[in-house]
């Protein structure tokens, strides 16, 4: 009979394990399955960006992409990893960043001005690529057309239709006497042979003659101003990335030689330059940051046209104004916003 007893005993002791092991393991499994949603639900977004040089309008252009996506809710080091990443006007270094972001299986890449653009469409036909800060899409060959880009790609231009007609026809506004402009580039950036060759059309419009100093790096830009002195009555630098980042060179030259600087944006006007008609570079970037957010949320790059800005402002330094030997009167300044004053 004990023996009996004993044996029902043990039974009942086998029974109530059993069943406190199975409801832990049920909660173990419920709190996984629970970890695991949340997880999906916290994913990180990977965002990389490359950028050609270090300028205040390609800078910009970063910042208002970057603050977009911020309003949208995607922040860095807490649901966003972004990955930014300068080559410094080193095509070699362009090229490795381009191939590494790609690596990197980042969910979207931002490409900042022509070069680093096409070296990250050459490194991807999969991942969605934005561009911003380009002269012309179509002609480097970043999207099919403007309406219908196609494949993985587009963006938004920094070319307003009037911005160099406009500003090449200020000239003879300001500087009613001069007769040649002369224009330094680096002759190796897609966007700039094309907005030199708008602005010799514009300056032929106008009855002005060009005279061209081209330059491959940054440290020939002063050397190019030099060149220029006596041969040209004013200086226009349109939106090219090598001389833009060493302009302080050439508003050196224009200041002591009384030559007053047309640049090709707003921000080189800030830095020194005397007048430009010119779009705001952060709104450029926040509006290809609203692209990233759509494309993120779903929409293929070849279902968003390329963007352009809506505006343009006259905008004149009259610090650089007093500097470069152009009277101002009441009249010019009409309608302008005034810097560096």
């Amino acid at each position: 009979m004990k023996k009996f007893l004993f044996a029902i005993l043990c039974g009942a002791l086998l029974m109530l394990t059993a069943c406190g092991s199975s409801g832990t393991s049920e909660e173990s499994s419920s709190s996984s399955s629970g970890g695991d949603s949340d997880a999906k639900e916290e994913k990180t977004v990977k965002v990389g960006i490359i950028q050609l040089v270090e300028h205040p309008s390609l800078d910009a252009s970063r910042e208002g992409f970057v603050a977009a996506l911020k309003d949208a809710g995607y922040e860095d080091g807490k649901n966003m990893k972004l990955d930014y990443q300068n080559a410094q006007a080193d095509m070699n270094n362009n090229m490795s960043i381009a191939q590494n972001l790609v690596a990197d299986e980042n969910d979207i890449i931002l490409s900042i001005a022509t070069a680093s653009s096409q070296a990250v469409v050459q490194a991807t036909k999969d991942i969605p690529v934005l561009f911003t800060a380009i002269t012309d899409p179509v002609g480097a060959k970043l999207v099919e057309s403007l309406e219908s880009p196609g494949g993985n790609v587009t963006g938004t231009s920094d070319t307003h239709p009037d911005a160099i007609k406009n500003t090449i026809g200020s000239i003879k506004k300001f500087v009613p006497d001069a007769k040649t402009v002369g224009i330094i580039y680096n002759s190796g950036e897609p966007n700039s042979v094309v907005n030199v060759e708008n602005a010799k059309k514009a300056l032929e419009e106008n009855g002005l003659e060009s005279v061209e100093a081209t330059i491959s790096t940054s440290s020939e830009v002063k050397q190019a101003a030099e060149s220029l002195v006596g041969r040209a009555d004013v200086y226009y630098v349109p939106k090219d990335n090598t001389v833009v980042s060493a302009l302080e060179s050439v508003v050196t030259v224009a200041n002591d030689k009384d030559i007053p600087l047309f640049v090709g944006e707003g921000d080189s006007v800030k830095r020194g330059g005397f007048a430009s008609y010119g779009l705001d570079y952060f709104d450029l970037g926040y509006s290809t940051g609203k692209m990233a957010v759509e494309i993120l949320n779903g929409k293929k790059p070849s279902e968003i046209p390329v963007g352009f800005p809506e505006n343009l402002e006259l905008v004149i330094n009259k610090k650089a104004a007093e500097e470069q030997g152009v009277t101002l009167t009441d009249d010019l300044l009409k309608d302008a916003v005034i810097v560096g004053e």
